[in-house]
């Protein structure tokens, strides 16, 4: 499977339906909400460590052992954690990615190492646009979703902390007063605690090894990991966790553990007289519209002053992978479109259209190249490449001519937005020409600018993460040519260059025209350059 990069236009603008491609933050948490499984999914697509629903990737099995602990049960729970630490009165903590630091891990209320475990898949991979809360938020909601639970309004924009929060978590020693309390300084009323706990419950368990005064060593080859679950189904979303305590058939360790003083999923259900818990009991749509909306409200749970964005939908035509490179006379234009909630048709036509400066409009057929699916395989997308013959080439286009934008025909059904169109800038991008080097300098950089443009800055922006993992851009400015350096004789792009000793840099590409910044959004590294002529 091929992963596409994203093309980064810094705006947006708002629509009726999800949003109007482009806009780089949006584009990229759309994609992680919504591309999981098959093509052009990111490099450790969070689904892949939820499914199946019972994996549990930092565990030793044999034979057929099984761990008895979840990935999934650890996403949700981190999330919770990370959360706990909020206090509406004040507005500090709430999912901000606090959880990562190792105070808070070394903290009572935080015992147990599946939060080291999810940092690890957290901090794998450096996006500027999804930040590690985002990515957090998004694990617990993935996990739920692809695990038979509900379908979750998701937000993005939460800002990564920059050390940790205050201590605040619940801890099942503790009284019921201390519980109503603690729930709400986070923003949760009684009732409310009732349900998270309950829809927190219906995945995992308590395990012998961290919370030895709550589970005995259970000596089972079908749980290794000593792990007393909380309902039967411990990696399915159902209402058993609720139904099994109305019944007296419950084995929830906070339930019905040996040591009553650490049974507070008693104490909590029955604080209202059973009468939440029962509801539940009784019906699985309560229970599950009621956990939709906690888990939503959770996961939206931050700081004061963090704005976060309209829900995020999937866009039913979305471009991905935009890339243009000046090559000569030509530019080259590769990249993919979806089509959300499709499937495989090998008799479907797509077409796309794109649009010069000259006001002239050209076409060409698309190449299937693959699907993908999300929510546990609810919804499908189908992926066309935008060459019709060579699967991830790419279309040579007229440099002078340009290009503005692109639409897609769908067996005769015009694709473009509204009528806004898929808009694409030439007015800067990499140029073939840029080449590697030896010590002391490691590569140059030419960046061809379209001569017509108002470009006001061109920069590299080199990605890279602060003391706390915390994703930094750095502009870089080149330095305009004294006199414009055309990429060819005649040629509508001049070059601008700048050589750099920094091997293992992560840069794009970015300018400043007529006031907006824009950024290719192509991640580049001087290894991929071929060697500069000698």
């Amino acid at each position: 499977m091929r992963s596409l990069p994203v093309l980064a236009i810094l705006r947006c603008l708002s629509a009726a339906n999800a949003y109007v491609w482009p806009s780089p933050q949006l584009d990229a948490l759309e994609a992680v909400r919504f591309d999981q499984v098959g093509f052009n999914v990111l490099p450790n697509s969070l689904a892949s460590f939820v499914s199946p629903c019972n994996l549990f990737l930092f565990g030793t099995t044999a034979g057929g052992e099984t761990s008895g602990r979840s990935d999934a049960a650890d996403w949700i729970r981190t999330a919770y954690h990370d959360v706990a630490t909020h206090n509406s009165i004040d507005g500090t903590g709430g999912l901000d990615a606090s959880i990562r630091f190792a105070e808070e891990q070394a903290r009572a209320e935080n015992v147990g190492n599946g939060f080291a475990n999810t940092a690890n898949i957290v901090f794998s991979e450096v996006n500027r646009y999804v930040s590690m809360a985002d990515t957090i938020a998004l694990g617990a909601l993935i996990a739920i979703e692809n695990c038979g639970g509900p379908e979750i309004a998701f937000r993005g924009g939460r800002i990564d902390a920059a050390e940790p929060n205050a201590p605040g978590v619940p801890q099942p020693q503790q009284d019921l007063e201390t519980h109503i309390a603690s729930f709400a300084r986070q923003g949760f009323s009684q009732t409310d605690m009732i349900g998270l706990v309950a829809c927190g419950h219906t995945f995992g368990g308590v395990q012998h090894d961290f919370f030895p005064d709550i589970v005995n060593e259970l000596n089972s080859t079908t749980d290794i990991e000593d792990v007393a679950h909380f309902d039967s189904t411990y990696v399915t979303f159902d209402n058993n966790v609720a139904r099994e305590y109305i019944s007296g058939t419950t084995q929830n360790p906070l339930v019905v553990g040996f040591n009553d003083t650490t049974n507070s999923d008693k104490r909590i259900f029955g604080s209202d007289g059973n009468h939440t818990i029962r509801s539940f009991a009784n019906s699985l749509e309560t229970f599950t519209s009621t956990c939709a909306d906690l888990y939503a409200r959770m996961l939206d749970t931050v700081p004061r002053g963090v704005q976060l964005t309209e829900v995020i939908t999937p866009l039913p035509v979305k471009p991905a992978g935009i890339e243009l490179i000046l090559d000569g006379d030509t530019l080259q234009l590769s990249g993919a479109v979806r089509f959300w909630n499709m499937t495989a048709d090998p008799s479907r036509i797509v077409k796309m259209l794109w649009h010069d400066h000259f006001g002239n409009t050209h076409n060409s057929t698309l190449t299937f190249v693959g699907t993908s699916s999300s929510t546990g395989g609810k919804y499908s997308a189908a992926w066309y490449w935008f060459d019709p013959t060579l699967p991830f080439g790419f279309l040579s286009l007229n440099a002078t001519a340009g290009v503005r934008s692109v639409s897609f025909v769908v067996d005769g059904v015009l694709e473009d937005q509204g009528g806004v169109g898929f808009a694409l800038q030439d007015a800067f991008m990499q140029s073939q020409t840029s080449c590697s080097m030896g010590a002391p300098e490691v590569g140059r950089v030419d960046v061809a600018v379209r001569n017509n443009a108002n470009v006001a800055r061109v920069y590299l922006e080199a990605i890279s993460t602060d003391s706390v993992q915390r994703v930094v851009v750095t502009e870089i400015d080149l330095t305009p040519p004294a006199r414009p350096i055309p990429a060819t004789p005649g040629s509508p792009y001049s070059l601008w260059s700048m050589n750099l000793t920094d091997q293992g840099m992560l840069f794009t590409i970015g300018a400043e025209i007529d006031g907006i910044k824009y950024s290719t959004g192509q991640l580049l590294t001087f290894e991929e350059f071929p060697p500069c002529p000698e």
